[in-house]
């Protein structure tokens, strides 16, 4: 355990109020440039003529064809550079945030897209609906790059089809990851049609560097943080899992070391795609945060087990060889902006809350814990050593749920979560709040530390959802 340290953070409102001013110039950097990459293509369809052509019914269906299909473009491309582990990108704005933009840059794609193919094809057909279907047939069959093009929109509506949170709850997370894969599918069976036949693509020397540079900074971004790095980190630190540990009934630890882990760079709170190389299925990766602060030395997990990759924790064995992407997320001190800090948990989602509980800098006092459990809590020796030794606050909320609308327990009786939040901590408006739990829980404490004050960019969550 730690070395008690009661001195104030000493870098908070410097180094790490640092960190996250940068991480704040970069999402505002990041919005500005997609809005000015869809002004740019917007301007180069107006520049060719397509303001003119909406004069007529079909010229109009036709040019306005065209700006779908650009703006979808883009948005297509953009998605992909989103999830895409791009440092600069998951620093600033961690996974959970990554993973909703994505999904919302997703939608309004495919949406732009199916437009693009209704209005061209209708436009194509004269402006006659009748001859709309015969029209796509021929376009389809005859036009270069278009039957892969349709084979890439066949790929993508299995991915958003499958992205519908109704369809999600029906899905293994297993299953998901595996379709999801067939957007980048779907992306690359696009590009040919897009050059072939997208007059905005050449119409300047400008919108073909534009257009070449978006589409290789994309399969660049993909090649290296999601292929190139994983391998060479999996090359150098060549993890193992030491030991596998019951923390509970349906709850376990997982412990591993490899080589040189104090050049993994991984932080308290983050976590890692895993891949136990156990048999069948070891393709699959599994997100699991860590559950104790990296030392430089070995790491560890702990999991509910709930899905089939988790159920297969307890068979693993010591020696078994591990491949990880990450590390990934934003709940981390990477966040963090003021000296007091809340760490509030539900269930064995405080197993990343337990990790920065060990590895933040805070005075004794400084740092509370709200866990809420069902049975017993997870880790109560742990966190009965980290209050002895740094300080720690622990507040624990035994019970299932009360109510829908509320984060608390049952037992904590008939008390609002505000006043609840409020009286156990005054000053929660003035720290920076972590939360980790399924996630419509942890949008109930959202909106009760909102009520207190809490600005919006110091609730740093990390949920179970995907």
């Amino acid at each position: 355990m730690a070395v008690p340290d009661t001195r104030r953070p000493a870098g908070v409102g410097g180094r790490r109020a640092g960190r996250a001013q940068v991480d704040a110039a970069v999402r505002t950097g990041a919005g500005g440039l997609l809005w000015a990459a869809l002004l740019l293509v917007t301007f180069w369809w107006a520049a060719g003529g397509g303001v003119q052509d909406l004069a007529g019914w079909a010229s109009g269906l036709t040019s306005a064809g065209r700006l779908t299909g650009l703006l979808a473009s883009v948005l297509l491309l953009v998605q992909v550079l989103l999830m895409a582990r791009v440092p600069v990108l998951e620093h600033a704005f961690g996974q959970d945030r990554l993973a909703r933009t994505h999904r919302l840059v997703g939608f309004t794609s495919f949406t732009l897209m199916l437009a693009h193919v209704g209005l061209i094809t209708w436009g194509y057909a004269a402006g006659e609906l009748a001859r709309t279907p015969a029209t796509l047939w021929d376009l389809t069959v005859d036009y270069p790059g278009m039957l892969l093009a349709g084979a890439g929109t066949a790929c993508l509506v299995v991915v958003v089809a499958t992205s519908v949170r109704a369809a999600r709850r029906r899905l293994r997370y297993e299953s998901w990851h595996l379709l999801h894969l067939y957007a980048y599918l779907g992306v690359g069976l696009a590009l040919p049609h897009q050059l072939w036949t997208g007059q905005e693509f050449q119409s300047s020397p400008a919108a073909t560097v534009f257009w070449w540079g978006l589409w290789v900074a994309a399969a660049g971004a993909v090649l290296v943080w999601r292929v190139g790095l994983p391998l060479w980190r999996n090359a150098r630190h060549r993890l193992r899992v030491t030991a596998v540990v019951p923390e509970d009934d349906g709850v376990v630890s997982v412990h591993l070391t490899g080589r040189r882990l104090d050049r993994l760079r991984a932080e308290a709170g983050q976590f890692f795609t895993w891949r136990f190389l156990t048999g069948p299925g070891w393709s699959r990766g599994h997100p699991y945060s860590l559950s104790a602060a990296p030392d430089g030395r070995g790491l560890r997990i702990t999991a509910g087990l709930v899905g089939d990759g988790s159920a297969a924790l307890t068979a693993l064995r010591p020696g078994t060889r591990v491949l990880v992407e990450g590390p990934h997320g934003r709940l981390s001190a990477r966040a963090r902006t003021r000296p007091r800090i809340a760490l509030i948990g539900a269930g064995v989602g405080v197993a990343p809350l337990r990790a920065l509980a060990e590895e933040l800098d805070y005075a004794p006092g400084d740092a509370v814990l709200l866990y809420r459990f069902r049975d017993r809590p997870l880790f109560d020796a742990e966190f009965a050593a980290l209050a002895a030794e740094r300080g720690l606050r622990v507040l624990y909320l035994p019970g299932s749920r009360r109510a829908p609308d509320s984060w608390l327990g049952a037992g904590v009786g008939g008390v609002d979560d505000l006043t609840a939040l409020t009286s156990w901590v005054p000053d929660v408006a003035e720290r920076d709040v972590y939360v980790c739990g399924p996630e419509a829980w942890a949008e109930a404490v959202h909106r009760t530390t909102a009520a207190a004050g809490l600005p919006a960019d110091r609730f740093h969550v990390e949920s179970f959802g995907w």
